[in-house]
């Protein structure tokens, strides 16, 4: 990586807050932004003292609130960081809402909103970052996709939808930017990882979301993105199982297709029943915003009773057959 500064859009919880430490840890000056300003200032603190801890004093850290939907906020966004440190190297943008229930229950303006949130504001950050690459003579674009957008899941079909469409915006940024010398975009694909993203989601079915397992820590998803700034590449897969999953889902579409329903159930929601509300769709919730989301190692259940899920359905199938 170079010496001008790393813009994280989404520094306020889970990955981006992680990897504001992780980036903090290295001496790399940060412009960090997100909805939650007093937040922000929290994350500040602890990036400086992050960097203190590893021999680097006086690190500078920019706090600039935004919203990725409103264009006009971070076109402010990149002008003041621009402004402040002159050279932004790279921009990493981490932003994600979820709304949980089947398609025909989640509302029509919670579906929009999370296309506008997950999609619209992705490109309104790569927009504004490849303009300014262009005009600096290079820079380093990382876009936080999802496992989610590489295989599909009942409950989910908002931030499928838009994590998809997330996936194929990124892919083509990387094939225009072969053209733009210095220009690098690449794509990060998490799967389940302890973040709060699970517990601020909105719920229209009657049950909230939990990562699915095999958990990753959002600190691993933060050590590959720093991997990636100091060796592009195209696209990174953070997750034991990534593979796999997308294996079935591609090439044994019919086992999939029965399976994944009651493994989410199993693995990917919340155990109790929860009233109708919004999370944080329209609205930042800054009292739930932080690294971790302290689901612990609840997946290690999922694994155990996705796997008697599993066992019972081969076993009918076998059943049936004879």
């Amino acid at each position: 990586m170079a010496d001008g500064a790393v813009l994280v859009v989404g520094a306020s919880s889970g990955i981006g807050r992680a990897t504001a430490q992780a980036l903090a840890a290295r001496g790399r000056p940060l412009v960090l932004s997100s909805r939650s300003a007093d937040v922000l200032e929290t994350v500040a603190t602890e990036c400086r003292s992050a960097a203190e801890r590893h021999g680097v004093a006086g690190l500078r850290v920019t706090v600039v609130p935004a919203d990725v939907s409103d264009r006009a906020s971070i076109d402010a966004l990149f002008a003041r960081a621009r402004s402040v440190h002159g050279r932004i190297d790279a921009v990493v943008n981490t932003v994600a809402v979820v709304a949980y229930g089947r398609f025909d229950e989640v509302p029509a303006e919670a579906f929009d909103r999370v296309m506008e949130v997950n999609l619209v504001g992705t490109a309104n950050v790569a927009r504004r970052a490849l303009a300014t690459f262009s005009e600096q003579g290079g820079g380093h674009l990382v876009v936080v996709g999802s496992l989610l957008g590489r295989i599909a899941t009942p409950w989910m079909s908002t931030y499928v939808t838009s994590k998809w469409a997330v996936h194929g915006l990124a892919r083509t940024l990387q094939i225009e930017a072969r053209q733009v010398p210095g220009v690098h975009v690449s794509l990060i694909s998490p799967g389940g990882v302890d973040t709060p993203v699970y517990s601020q989601a909105a719920a229209y079915g009657g049950r909230n979301g939990r990562p699915p397992p095999p958990v990753s820590r959002p600190e691993d998803v933060a050590a590959a993105i720093v991997r990636v700034l100091d060796r592009p590449r195209r696209t990174v897969s953070v997750g034991l199982a990534n593979h796999v999953a997308e294996a079935g889902f591609r090439y044994l579409p019919g086992i999939y297709d029965r399976l994944v329903r009651p493994l989410m159930f199993a693995g990917g929601l919340s155990r109790r029943r929860v009233a109708t509300h919004p999370g944080n769709l329209w609205a930042p919730t800054p009292s739930g915003e932080a690294v971790h989301g302290g689901w612990g190692r609840h997946w290690l259940r999922g694994v155990a009773a996705g796997g008697l899920v599993g066992t019972a359905l081969v076993v009918r199938r076998i059943v049936h057959r004879s």
